[in-house]
């Protein structure tokens, strides 16, 4: 038998004498002794046991910390990233699968995307929001971090930002409630939190009123668009995703949360195009989508434009939440706003690869 030499000694031994009791040979005996000693066969086979759980339990503390995905130990030979690469993978084939059934569906109600209506009034059994399922799964835990309700947001392996000794966090859209930076901040210490949003002047006051958050955060009075318009007359201020970025010396942003009122879709639409095919410089992106009528992307056909943009550039919608308070607070009108969190799968950073987490130790 050829024991690989990472094993440690008392696992090495304990492997042996399960080698050695599977004989048929050995079974035979343990039964003999079963029937003339059955309560020290029965103690014998409790300590078995207790081992066995030792043994399956007995890995590198990562593997404890980190159940999403299951952890290489330390010693292994495997490429960084194996595990987090191979469900990746498998994810990637899922969704494929998925937009094959996404063309089924325009098909059916269409049968062009040009004849979809995204919000039907006859009686159909559809929206806007079933074509873009969030069909890929996160590869790491996945959490609702700030309140419940309005303003939380669904986020991934925030387990492996939370340790990084300088993660960046930008957050467009405040509107006086800061419950998911504030909390995020509050766990990842080493975390810089930049804030934009024309229409208020700070943080909330989940920020505000803690000094040793509030010292890590940065506020502006800035609104997101496609392109910068900043000159004295120029109100609001406006700048793009690229240029807050040089301007703060960033080149990759950990969480980017966006919610500013139908902006997204140029603005995104731009910071993509930005890039050329690159990889877009962020882990995860949380965003909500305002469908409303006076938005012309959201024509079926354009909004599908736009979305497989977003997908071609490597974003993974890993969860959804319909915003249900606007429903209840304007009643009558659509269900046409919703939280999306995406995943980049593109790049090479903490969510897509095991490897950086040794740096972090």
């Amino acid at each position: 038998m050829s024991i690989p030499a990472h094993i440690p000694p008392s696992h090495i031994l304990l492997i042996s004498f399960f080698f050695q009791i599977s004989s048929f040979q050995h079974l035979h005996q343990t039964m003999a002794l079963y029937s003339r000693h059955p309560r020290f066969t029965i103690a014998l086979l409790v300590l078995i046991f207790i081992f066995v759980l030792l043994f399956a339990n007995s890995g590198s503390p990562d593997m404890l910390e980190r159940p999403y995905p299951v952890a290489l130990s330390k010693t292994t030979s495997l490429p960084p990233g194996f595990f987090v690469q191979e469900q990746l993978k498998l994810n990637e084939a899922h969704y494929q699968d998925m937009l094959e059934q996404r063309q089924g569906l325009i098909a059916k109600w269409g049968p062009t995307a040009e004849k979809v209506d995204p919000f039907p009034s006859n009686g159909e059994f559809y929206t806007l929001w079933d074509f873009f399922l969030p069909s890929f799964r996160c590869p790491h835990k996945v959490e609702r971090v700030g309140i419940m309700g309005d303003g939380g947001k669904w986020t991934c392996g925030l387990e492996r930002v939370i340790p990084k000794k300088n993660c960046v966090m930008y957050s467009f859209g405040i509107n006086g409630e800061s419950s998911y930076e504030a909390e995020i901040m509050e766990r990842a210490k080493g975390c810089q939190l930049y804030g934009y949003d024309f229409s208020v002047y700070s943080f909330g006051p989940e920020i505000e009123h803690v000094p040793s958050i509030k010292a890590r955060s940065h506020f502006y009075s800035y609104a997101l668009g496609p392109k910068d318009a900043y000159a004295t007359e120029d109100f609001p201020k406006t700048y793009s995703l690229r240029t807050l970025m040089e301007k703060n010396g960033h080149d990759f942003i950990d969480i980017l949360k966006v919610d500013i009122e139908g902006g997204e879709f140029e603005s995104l639409d731009t910071f993509i195009n930005s890039f050329d095919g690159e990889p877009l410089p962020f882990g995860q992106l949380q965003l909500e989508v305002h469908a409303f009528r006076s938005e012309t992307v959201t024509d079926f056909a354009k909004f599908l434009k736009w979305w497989e943009k977003l997908e071609r550039a490597g974003l993974r919608p890993f969860f959804s939440e319909p915003n249900l308070v606007y429903v209840n607070l304007v009643r009558g009108v659509r269900p046409d706003l919703i939280e999306y969190s995406f995943i980049n799968i593109r790049g090479n950073h903490e969510l897509v690869s095991d490897g950086f987490l040794h740096h972090q130790k």
